[in-house]
């Protein structure tokens, strides 16, 4: 397999340990849906005082009161008629301020969190993380100085020092010799955006003890330039595991992201396509994370392509996902039953996407799977009864997606198979009419618009198909379910972000690019609840709010709907309620409140 599946197989494969996450911004002490103190009898909750926002049906709908019990919601309506049928319970006012359903995040990477979160970060835009702000950085002069500061003051001899974050057309060229005149001593390895490459000085080659007799025939290393991407890349990965994965630094990484999700106003979570590596080694690792209890459920996606190689084919791949729900669930981790991740093309960061139209300075894409085998994969769990998510990102990709899901439909009809294409960079109206005639649902980062068009349109994709990329109104209007993701690291896990860049269509540039493609605050919001919900096939279960529903909310100082669209990524997050306990974000509320 080429690419990022490979990349995604090679970084956990040594993760092992687990610690406690720091407290540095957000708050686990739960304040509980208390039992009498005397008897088994659940304590009713009473939410009223503010905007109850359900996310449930084709229009806005706002109530006045929410009654839980434990962690089902089994009132909404009225307050009048909550206090007359449950005078008893406990009253939460929300003092004017927002309550909507918890948002939920369905395609994100532990394993691609743990390894950046805790290293250094210096990319082109500014990271929030939960212990402040790395800013980015723009120019070849000004990223020079900011690594070389950063390698300055924090590289040791002896020990690997990773930087995250560079890409060549924001920061200009890169070299081994740069490096060295940064540092001979130190070993630094400097990362690109992607996760597709890196850059090695000299101690860095030396402490990983390799040599260029072992890269020979390999057309993806640059050995003078200490440059290895892709297969090159990959070919450096086992070397450097060791490294990467050291597990205290691995674990705090995990820690971190627990904290964005619930700072984030995340009670939902969701890993399309496990494991990267080691099945009992990732999935023993989550469970001693998720043994902290945090306020959010994790749901994981079998990886058909990795366990194609784990267990010696499709077919086995398929028994052994069989057994998953049933054998290794527990209360805040599930595997979703038949449900299958697999890869289509490259990724939009390294311009590896699969294009229609080559790219404009002659380069290609590539496939992630090869095409006999993703053909031989989709038609098996499309038999199956599966739903089927794929990675795919360019126009080409995603064609090539259809073409076999039409040839299969042709074959084999299915209704309601709800086959999802994640991601979706670049796709043309054309595409998204074909896809609501085959029944195909989206999910998307809306992201790369805002990180990627003026860049892209200028180098790669050129002006007309980088001011178009994730074309969401098109698939809106074809009323195609459609949910956002951040794909962490390649966007911010911010759900409310992810939102804004779909209402407004702004670049970093502030390029108000393809505004025939912006879609309506509801429907954004639908993208981040009861459709994200849907991507992973629980809208029965969360999503929205409704009586019978798990009692997952987040609650917000401000409402999206009552304030200019473009202060939506703004809006401040004050809690989470997860199955009922209530979770103050404690950074958050030190924001100026309404």
């Amino acid at each position: 397999m080429k690419n990022l599946f490979k990349l995604l197989v090679l970084i956990a494969i040594t993760a092992i340990g687990c610690k406690n996450s720091s407290d540095n911004t957000s708050s686990t002490d739960k304040y509980k849906t208390e039992s009498s103190e005397n008897n088994s009898k659940i304590d009713f909750v009473l939410y009223s005082g503010g905007d109850i926002i359900t996310m449930q049906g084709e229009v806005l709908e706002i109530r006045e009161a929410v009654v839980t019990q434990g962690d089902e919601i089994i009132f909404v309506g009225d307050l009048a008629k909550a206090l007359e049928q449950f005078p008893d319970a406990k009253q939460h006012d929300l003092k004017g301020n927002v309550l909507m359903p918890g948002f939920v995040e369905p395609h994100v990477h532990p394993s691609l969190a743990a390894t950046m979160l805790p290293n250094e970060i210096i990319a082109p835009y500014d990271w929030v993380l939960p212990n402040g702000i790395k800013k980015g950085v723009t120019g070849h002069q000004q990223y020079m100085e900011r690594i070389t500061n950063s390698i300055n003051d924090n590289a040791k001899a002896g020990e690997m020092y990773f930087i995250w974050g560079y890409h060549q057309l924001w920061h200009g060229e890169l070299s081994r010799d740069m490096i060295n005149a940064i540092t001979r001593e130190k070993p630094v390895g400097i990362i690109h955006r992607s996760f597709h490459e890196i850059y090695l000085n000299d101690a860095a080659i030396e402490l990983l003890g390799i040599e260029e007799e072992e890269f020979d025939g390999n057309p993806q290393v640059e050995w003078d330039k200490g440059h290895f991407y892709e297969g090159g890349w990959l070919a450096l990965v086992p070397k450097m595991a060791p490294i990467m994965l050291e597990p205290t630094r691995y674990m705090e990484g995990l820690g971190m992201m627990t904290q964005l999700i619930q700072k984030n106003g995340i009670t939902t979570v969701a890993e399309p396509g496990f494991p990267s590596a080691d099945f009992d080694g990732e999935l023993t690792l989550l469970k001693q994370e998720m043994a902290k209890n945090p306020p959010y459920d994790v749901y994981l996606i079998p990886s058909g392509t990795q366990l194609f190689g784990m267990k010696g084919g499709n077919k086995q791949a398929m028994e052994f996902m069989e057994t998953l729900d049933e054998t290794y669930s527990s209360h805040n981790i599930h595997f979703l039953p038949k449900q299958v991740k697999l890869f289509s093309d490259g990724a939009i960061y390294s311009q590896l996407m699969q294009m229609k139209e080559d790219y404009t300075d002659g380069h290609h894409g590539e496939w992630m799977t090869p095409l006999d085998l993703f053909q031989e994969q989709i038609s098996l769990y499309w038999d199956n009864g599966y739903k089927i998510h794929v990675h795919s990102n360019g126009d080409k990709g995603i064609q090539q997606v259809l073409d076999y899901l039409e040839l299969d439909q042709e074959r084999n009809p299915r209704t309601d198979h709800r086959l999802t294409l994640h991601h979706m960079g670049y796709f043309t109206d054309g595409m998204a009419e074909e896809m609501k005639n085959l029944g195909v649902e989206a999910s998307v980062n809306p992201y790369y618009l805002w990180a990627l068009a003026d860049k892209y349109s200028e180098n790669g994709l050129g002006k007309d198909r980088a001011e178009n990329l994730v074309r969401i109104n098109s698939l809106v209007q074809r009323e195609i379910p459609v949910s956002f993701h951040s794909d962490f690291s390649m966007a911010p896990m911010e759900p409310l972000t992810l939102a804004w860049t779909s209402v407004n269509r702004v670049t970093s540039q502030n390029s108000a690019f393809s505004q025939d493609q912006r879609i309506s605050v509801y429907d954004a919001m639908r993208a981040i609840t009861i459709d994200a919900a849907r991507t992973l096939n629980l809208e029965e279960q969360i999503g929205s709010i409704a009586e019978g529903k798990r009692a997952n909310f987040v609650i917000l100082n401000e409402s999206p709907f009552s304030i200019e669209p473009m202060n939506i990524k703004d809006i401040n997050v004050l809690a989470t309620i997860y199955e009922g306990d209530f979770n103050i974000v404690k950074s958050n509320n030190m924001k100026p409140s309404k």
